[in-house]
């Protein structure tokens, strides 16, 4: 696996966009968002701001694949709003990232085409804005060994720049390294070279 295989890309900050289409207004916020419960509560958070706008739609994509999504139209005609919103994260690549384009209605309807355009415009502003930032898979890996071989399994962490997410030393020593997964490979080679130890894979993170 090459490194470019383990990487993908979120925003690198929060992005707000300003746009107007027929005396209607229309908010972009882009936000930087790792779970479903970060989504809520920045849902909760801007709902509370903007109060009094007649629609809050969004969409969300979480994972390094987009496989967690999630679009919503808040109350404008079906595919208008959320969906336009949704195609923006996927156009740009983008994941672990909540968009929502709270909307005042300037008593102008846009009819469906003129909603999926203003729309799609304060997300792809709102993600321009907000910039992109690169994000890397890795897996944790949890080492078990003698304690004999400590200086062995440090050595390995070290020359091979890994994080050292846990240890605990009792009687046998087991330590839990955060490893790139394009790498995890090597390293797990590297580390069974060493006597009397045994490795097992624990839940990726991001």
């Amino acid at each position: 696996m090459s490194e470019a295989s383990d990487i993908y890309f979120s925003v690198a900050r929060k992005g707000e966009s300003i746009s107007r289409e027929k005396a209607s207004k229309f908010i972009g916020l882009a936000f930087p968002a790792g779970s479903e419960a970060e989504v809520k509560e920045i849902l909760g958070s801007i709902r509370k701001m903007y109060y009094d706008a007649n629609h809050h739609c969004y969409a969300y994509c979480l994972g390094p694949a987009q496989e967690i999504y999630r679009f919503n139209d808040d109350g404008e005609p079906s595919g208008s709003a959320g969906r336009p919103i949704y195609g923006q994260l996927l156009s740009k690549a983008i994941s672990d990232t909540l968009v929502i384009v709270v909307r005042y209605f300037g008593g102008t309807k846009l009819g469906i085409p003129g909603l999926i355009h203003a729309y799609r415009l304060a997300a792809s502003e709102a993600l321009d804005d907000a910039g992109k930032t690169e994000k890397v898979i890795t897996i944790n890996i949890t080492v078990s060994f003698p304690y004999i071989n400590m200086n062995d399994v440090m050595r390995i962490q070290k020359e091979e720049g890994l994080e050292l997410v846990a240890q605990n030393f009792d009687n046998d020593c087991r330590v839990t390294l955060g490893i790139r997964k394009s790498r995890e490979e090597k390293v797990k080679k590297r580390l069974m070279r060493i006597p009397n130890i045994s490795t097992c894979m624990d839940v990726p993170k991001k």
